[in-house]
């Protein structure tokens, strides 16, 4: 299911220079921690754009579309564009519209890749090209992984590079309250055979390990194809991982049966998990998380993306009362640290002279660093200066992404929506209620053919 980064955003003044009312900035170089020097030599080559303009359209709303443009007039400032970005809970169908009318943005937001693909064989992008691509195999941590999600073949048919990712969010999370795990003596695990064997250690202990709720109204199941996709990422290769969402290997392959079982074993066994299994498929994912903060508490883990404190209960403090561990691989597969999640991606609609020098300027660090200060922003940028997070739960997540050795979309965001966002989601509520692995997954994989 396609999340929204749920994050607070606290009011940054930053030193090193604001914006005026006319949307350029005052600038005081080399205060804070901002990456100034790459800013400096970028603007000092800056061509003068005076009196072009980049239009940009996405899905950001308030608060972020504001932080967003005090981004980009950086940009502005340095060149003289005028940059203006709209943004449109609508996006996914307006910019089919605009692009297909003659009269898209410059710049186009993607929330996932799927439909920026579809555009592109439509011939409805233009390329970034191989020196951008080469580029963020270079300075994105996991870069190959960030250059295959934006590659896409064009209308003849051959792959080209039409998609940088700008602002993403981390899946592979575990949560957990430090104060609880101190009282008991547990350590937080660095593999899967150790989270195994701690989640075996509180069961002896007489304690419960896992909340789990897989309730979202019509949506109910997604968190369960999460749990499912971070374990084929830890399970099979990568290419595998690719080979199930586009479906070249069945949905009922061994390989995605022995993924579906691994999950069975946390959220099928009555002692691993609060309210024992019947309660996973009717607890609201929105509820489930506030076991850990019970006294005594119903649950020591809780496994869920970077938006999960916009869950926690009021007087919990994110870093102090709750923090997160990155949901480890194992260590005897020897697939390095895979990271699942998601993210924006931008594409250019409509290209122009100073559309191309904008996407340049979205690879300097300070074009994130902006971001990283004010709202809940995430980049895999390895140039960036971490201390410009503005709290310590993003910057951790910041250590994952940059930690990462492949990163990998939601998958079920990928695959066709009766699938990812149906018959997924319904049969891992099937297998919680007592289904069998291998017949959800053929029922699942009889559904994708009949798509075809």
């Amino acid at each position: 299911m396609k999340m929204k980064l749920y994050a607070s955003v606290a009011a940054v003044a930053l030193t090193a220079g604001s914006v005026q009312a006319d949307g350029h900035l005052a600038f005081t170089p080399g205060e804070g921690d901002f990456s100034w020097d790459s800013y400096n030599e970028w603007a000092a080559n800056a061509p003068d754009l005076s009196g072009q303009s980049v239009t940009v359209f996405g899905p950001w709303l308030s608060p972020e579309d504001d932080i967003f443009r005090s981004a980009i007039a950086y940009f502005a400032d340095a060149t003289g564009a005028t940059v203006t970005y709209t943004g449109s809970d609508g996006f996914e169908q307006q910019i089919r519209i605009d692009a297909e009318a003659g009269s898209a943005p410059n710049v186009a937001v993607f929330p996932q890749p799927g439909l920026a693909a579809t555009m592109a064989s439509q011939g409805l992008l233009t390329p970034l090209g191989p020196d951008t691509a080469s580029w963020v195999a270079d300075n994105y941590a996991a870069g190959q992984s960030w250059v295959d999600l934006g590659t896409y073949a064009d209308a003849s048919g051959e792959d080209q590079f039409y998609g940088f990712f700008y602002n993403v969010n981390v899946k592979s999370l575990v949560w957990y309250s430090p104060e609880n795990f101190e009282d008991a003596g547990y350590e937080v695990p660095e593999t899967m055979e150790d989270l195994i064997a701690l989640s075996e250690q509180i069961i002896a202990d007489g304690e419960t390990p896992w909340c789990i709720g897989l309730g979202s109204g019509p949506a109910t199941g997604w968190p369960a194809t999460d749990w499912v996709e971070d374990i084929m990422l830890r399970t099979q290769t990568p290419e595998t991982y690719d080979q199930w969402v586009t479906n070249e290997i069945p949905f009922n392959d061994p390989k995605v049966i022995e993924a579906v079982e691994t999950f069975g074993m946390f959220a099928k066994n009555d002692d691993m998990v609060a309210g024992g299994s019947a309660a996973v498929g009717s607890t609201d994912f929105r509820d489930s998380p506030t076991g850990l903060f019970s006294s005594p508490p119903q649950c020591y883990m809780h496994r869920q993306a970077s938006f999960a404190t916009a869950f926690f209960p009021e007087d919990v403090v994110a870093g102090e009362d709750a923090d997160f561990f990155y949901f480890p691989s194992f260590a005897e597969k020897d697939l390095g640290n895979p990271v699942l999640g998601g993210g924006t991606l931008m594409a250019i609609t409509d290209a122009s002279d100073a559309t191309m020098e904008f996407m340049e300027f979205l690879k300097l660090p300070i074009a994130h660093e902006v971001m990283m200060a004010q709202t809940g922003f995430l980049t895999p940028h390895t140039g960036v200066n971490l201390d410009t997070y503005k709290d310590d739960i993003l910057r951790g997540q910041g250590e994952i992404l940059l930690n990462a050795t492949t990163f990998r979309f939601d998958a079920s965001d990928l695959m066709p929506g009766a699938v990812g966002a149906g018959t997924f989601w319904t049969g891992m509520v099937d297998y919680v209620g007592g289904a069998e692995a291998e017949d959800v997954t053929t029922a699942i994989q009889n559904s994708w053919d009949a798509l075809k």
